[in-house]
């Protein structure tokens, strides 16, 4: 558009030249072919309009919106329509109390006050983007900065209205999946009607106050030595078990051989005994005694 302007100047110039000044009287034409070339050439590239990937663009003409989106790479408009480039790749906004890592400089956490009165900060990132068709009634209702004006504002009233159900310690602790989903699903029902799409919602951090923090530690520390008392109540059981085991097996095998062996046995197994050891090439005489044991010597 501006080589339209410029093009235009010089033809004026090279005409006024050309009537007043004599000196460049012979170069007025010149001057004017210049022009021309300048305005065709501001012409052709105002005709062109070339979309970034990932992007899509919305003419705009005197105040009046086309609903037709300029898809990526070139595209033939009339030179005088304005595009408005709308990104449709995910785009993310963070509100984090630690400085300079969100959108906002500074501390720009969420605070909430949950079931139980207490203030609980929250860290978040939103990932969404811009539904292509929609992108002409973004521009017409809600305009070009459609972060400042629907994602941020919706999503932090949605997580203080949503955040007054859950007491402070369930909130950071057994219902901080349930609280995510509840608010993704209120959110994302918010951005859908203005052309948006909630991809994910991500509740990065929970800070608790310093005196829930302890309380919820002390908890933690009790139900941790509860459950090594029970861990060790059952290694006493399993061990009082298998030495009742053990001793029912040893008064059984006592029992055993005081009423299953007879002298005969008793006899027989000495005999036995007896035999093995004369037939060891080590053993020279041996003497045994008692009763009705033999007497044996040597080895041949």
């Amino acid at each position: 558009m501006a080589l339209l302007f410029i093009g235009i100047l010089i033809v004026a110039f090279g005409y006024i030249a050309s009537k007043s000044n004599e000196a460049i009287y012979k170069y007025a034409g010149q001057i004017k072919l210049l022009g021309l070339l300048v305005i065709a050439v501001g012409l052709g590239l105002s005709c062109i309009k070339q979309i970034g990937v990932g992007e899509v663009g919305v003419q705009s003409l005197f105040g009046k919106v086309n609903n037709t989106v300029l898809t990526s790479g070139l595209n033939f408009v009339n030179p005088l329509v304005q595009v408005t480039v709308f990104d449709i790749k995910t785009q993310n906004y963070t509100m984090s109390s630690v400085h300079d890592e969100g959108d906002k400089a500074g501390d720009d956490a969420i605070r909430v006050l949950t079931a139980d009165g207490l203030e609980v900060i929250i860290d978040l990132t939103v990932l969404y983007r811009v539904l292509p068709t929609e992108a002409p009634n973004i521009l017409k209702e809600i305009g070009s900065d459609y972060k400042n004006v629907i994602v941020r504002p919706i999503t932090r009233t949605k997580i203080r209205d949503n955040s007054v159900y859950y007491d402070a310690v369930s909130l950071y602790s057994t219902k901080r999946d349930t609280f995510q989903y509840r608010i993704f699903k209120d959110i994302s029902e918010n951005f859908s009607k203005r052309g948006l799409v909630l991809e994910q919602l991500l509740v990065r951090n929970i800070n608790l106050p310093a005196s829930v923090k302890t309380t919820i530690e002390s908890k933690i520390n009790a139900e941790q030595e509860a459950q090594k008392m029970e861990f060790v109540l059952q290694k006493e059981k399993q061990e009082a078990e298998r030495k009742r085991v053990e001793a029912t097996g040893i008064a059984d095998y006592q029992k055993i051989l005081s009423t299953g062996l007879s002298d005969k046995q008793l006899q027989y197994e000495s005999i036995k005994a007896q035999k093995e050891i004369a037939l060891s090439p080590n053993a020279k005489v041996i003497i045994m005694g008692g009763k009705n044991n033999p007497i044996i010597i040597g080895d041949k």
